[in-house]
C-alpha cells in the first residue's frame, strides 16, 4: 500500500530525513519510534504534503500512484488520513459543518455521490458512539474548547467519517488520560483494522501499543530507520531507552 524509497527531505534547508525507507502492506500496522528531533514529525507532515517540508531524493507510492506528485487534497482524497499531533481550532466552524464538507469534497473527487444530510448525520453518530462521544460535542466549534483528549477523540471520528485507506496517527497519544487512550486505541482498531487499509503510528510511548497491536514497530533516528522487529521491539525500547537500543 506504501512504499517509500530512500526519502531524504529538508525544512528551511536543514536535512531533516536522511535516506528512509519503509514498505507497509494492507492489513498492517506499523509503529515508528524514536527519540526527539528524530524525524517522525517530519515524515508525517511529508506524505501529508505539508507546505515546506521538501522532498530531495527518493520516492514514495501509494497505492499505486506517486504520492509526491499529489497536491495535499489529492491525497486525503485518494485515501490518506493525517492526525496531528496538535490538533487546531477553529473558531466559527461547527464539527458537524466541517466533516460533512470534507467528506463530500472526497466524495466528489473521486467521482462518488455526496451524503445527503440525513445519511452523514447517521454516519456521524455512528463513528463517534465508537469514540463515546455525544453529538451535542459534534455540533460545537471544531476543537474549541476541547480538551486534549476531546480533540483526539473528534479526530479519530474524523478518520472514521472519512474512511481512508492509510491513516498516519502522529503522537495521538499525546495529552491522553489513561481512560481515553483506551478508548482512542478502540476506536482505532473498529475503524481500520481491516485488511484493505493500514496504520502508520508514530509515537514517544509503548503504552498505546497496549491498545493497538502493531504488526511492525520500528526505531526512527537521525532521518532513518536504524531498526525494524515485532511489539516486542517497543517494549524493550520503554525498558532500556533509546540510546541502548540505538547503540
Amino acid at each position: 500500500m506504501l512504499k517509500i524509497e530512500n526519502l531524504h527531505a529538508t525544512v528551511a534547508d536543514k536535512p531533516i530525513l536522511k535516506g528512509l525507507s519503509l514498505t507497509i502492506k494492507a492489513g498492517q500496522i506499523h509503529a515508528i519510534m524514536g527519540p526527539n528531533g528524530a524525524g517522525k514529525s517530519t515524515l508525517s507532515y511529508v506524505l501529508g504534503g505539508r507546505p515546506g517540508y521538501e522532498v530531495t531524493q527518493g520516492s514514495v507510492t501509494f497505492d499505486g500512484q506517486d504520492l509526491l506528485a499529489l497536491d495535499p487534497h489529492e491525497r486525503a482524497a485518494a485515501g490518506l488520513f493525517l492526525g496531528f499531533q496538535y490538533p487546531v481550532e477553529i473558531p466559527g466552524v461547527s464539527n458537524v459543518q466541517f466533516l460533512r464538507e470534507a467528506a463530500n469534497s472526497q466524495r466528489k473527487q473521486r467521482g462518488e455521490a455526496e451524503l445527503s444530510g440525513g445519511d452523514f448525520l447517521k454516519l456521524a453518530k455512528e463513528k463517534a458512539g465508537l469514540l463515546r462521544m455525544d453529538m451535542e460535542m459534534l455540533k460545537r466549534n471544531v476543537n474549541v474548547g476541547f480538551s486534549g483528549g476531546e480533540k483526539k477523540r473528534a479526530e479519530m471520528v474524523q478518520m472514521g467519517i472519512l474512511d481512508p485507506k492509510l491513516a498516519i496517527l502522529d503522537e495521538t497519544d499525546s495529552g491522553l488520560d489513561i481512560d481515553a487512550l483506551r478508548i482512542v486505541g478502540d476506536g482505532i482498531n473498529a475503524i481500520m483494522r481491516k485488511p484493505d487499509k493500514a496504520v502508520l503510528l508514530i509515537t514517544h510511548y509503548q503504552r498505546l501499543l497496549d491498545y493497538v497491536k502493531p504488526d511492525v514497530v520500528h526505531v526512527l533516528a537521525d532521518g532513518r530507520i536504524v531498526k525494524s522487529g515485532g511489539p516486542e521491539l517497543a517494549l524493550e525500547l520503554e525498558r532500556e531507552g533509546y540510546e541502548a537500543v540505538v547503540a
